[in-house]
């Protein structure tokens, strides 16, 4: 039986390293999204050698707006074109009052925590459409399900996954692919 592969962005700490260890030792190969490149070659030795699975990192920060971009052309290169499992875990958040925090902070916080996720499901939802099977677990928050005072655009972020995948779940619920919010 072929392993499967899972994609985990935000893979170097929290839910993502919890999601590595869970996919590491079901024995899928990965490929581990994270900022910081010493992080990932630290988690890909450790990864590799405890579990011995396959190991591609990718450093990129999800601010870029073309972060997706950079991932899936990697994933190109490498030839590491099926992915079974997509894991939009990377998050961003940020206290203050609307008005008190920059554009530039809220443009970020969009950018990993709406427009990059949506852009690599763009990217590799069709090909698990073409072959009938895939999951994804868009990782959100019960912040998405109430205002957030000090926290307004987070909480809208991740209103905005989570209204996505359900979105998401219906439309692709006879195609063999999975959403989970």
């Amino acid at each position: 039986m072929a392993n499967k592969t899972a994609l985990i962005t935000g893979a170097t700490g929290g839910l993502g390293m919890e999601f590595v260890k869970l996919h590491a030792k079901n024995g899928d190969n990965l490929v581990l999204v994270g900022r910081n490149p010493q992080k990932l070659a630290q988690l890909e030795e450790t990864i590799t050698q405890r579990y011995q699975v396959d190991v591609l990192t990718i450093a990129v920060d999800f601010a870029q707006f073309d972060a997706a971009e950079q991932i899936f052309a990697k994933l190109q290169e490498t030839k590491t074109t099926k992915i079974d499992y997509l894991i939009n875990n990377a998050g961003l958040g940020g206290l203050g009052t609307f008005i008190e925090r920059t554009s530039e902070q809220d443009i970020n916080m969009a950018t990993v925590n709406m427009i990059t996720p949506t852009k690599l499901l763009k990217l590799i939802l069709p090909q698990m459409v073409e072959r009938e099977q895939g999951h994804i677990l868009n990782v959100s928050s019960a912040a998405a399900l109430i205002p957030g005072p000090l926290q307004a655009e987070y909480f809208a972020t991740k209103a905005y996954l989570t209204s996505l995948s359900n979105a998401l779940w219906y439309e692709l619920k006879d195609t063999g692919v999975t959403v989970t919010a």
